[in-house]
């Protein structure tokens, strides 16, 4: 009993230690932002109680629409489906194989899942447990496909957790680029008209790199951001769409309870 009070003791300081980061973090959301994307990693280990805080500190300190993704982090206890109805709830827009328009800019997203980069990808064969994998990864791929077919606006833009491309996953160690993303997640990219893909999850990967019809993908793992940006503001800003709407992206992450990017108009 006495081991189980100190483990609630200890979780509970990390969640407010959290709570205090998170405050931090949106202080520093430039003014004039239109939209605030998250890219996943909402809580560390996908407990309830962590979404509740980061909910708590969004409303608090956040008075823009927001939208997001969950990330592998949020999938960890196997509560998802409470952490994104608290996040619901909150009033972000949680999108896993949706599509939404927010002021006059269309959003598709998915989490997306590991399968690693072209003739490395994982193919369906062999074990049961192998299908089975290949089988979510491509279950992640049509998913956000059938998202992307439903938009209509002109500028478009695609979250996900999990890189579509091995460009922004480079810096990692080889070993771990298979989990990192997978190539399967860039085929209905390319099959659609887009203005930005953003992603989070490689903490050290590389910012930018493109998919094949030439579009930007953004790697905005908070780690990554605070590595190559030190003493900046921790976001993507992105001008687009009409009257150049500000689209503020960051991706938490799990690097969110370490207490250590500049604003880039692309």
């Amino acid at each position: 009993m006495l081991n189980l009070t100190n483990r609630r003791q200890q979780r509970k300081q990390r969640n407010e230690c959290r709570g205090s980061v998170f405050s931090v973090i949106f202080s520093e959301i430039p003014a004039g932002t239109d939209i605030l994307v998250l890219c996943g990693d909402l809580t560390d280990t996908g407990l309830p109680e962590e979404a509740r805080i980061l909910a708590k500190e969004l409303k608090a300190a956040v008075n823009i629409p927001i939208v997001a993704v969950l990330g592998n982090h949020d999938f960890h206890s196997g509560k998802q489906r409470e952490v994104e109805s608290i996040l619901s709830e909150a009033g972000i827009v949680i999108l896993n194989g949706e599509a939404r328009e927010i002021k006059g800019i269309g959003f598709a997203g998915v989490k997306g899942f590991p399968g690693g980069y072209g003739r490395g990808t994982l193919a369906p064969w062999g074990e049961d447990l192998v299908k089975q994998f290949v089988h979510e990864a491509i279950e992640e791929a049509l998913k956000l496909e059938s998202a992307l077919a439903k938009l209509r606006t002109p500028s478009r833009i695609a979250l996900l957790h999990y890189s579509p491309i091995q460009a922004t996953v480079e810096g990692e160690p080889l070993e771990v680029y298979p989990f990192m993303g997978t190539s399967r997640l860039e085929e209905p990219l390319n099959r659609y008209p887009m203005t930005a893909v953003f992603h989070g999850h490689a903490h050290h990967g590389s910012l930018e790199g493109r998919i094949g019809n030439n579009v930007p993908v953004y790697n905005v793992s908070l780690p990554l951001l605070r590595a190559k940006f030190p003493g900046q503001a921790p976001f993507r800003l992105l001008d687009i769409g009409p009257g150049n709407n500000g689209l503020l992206v960051q991706g938490l992450d799990k690097e969110m309870n370490r207490k250590q990017q500049r604003e880039q108009r692309v």
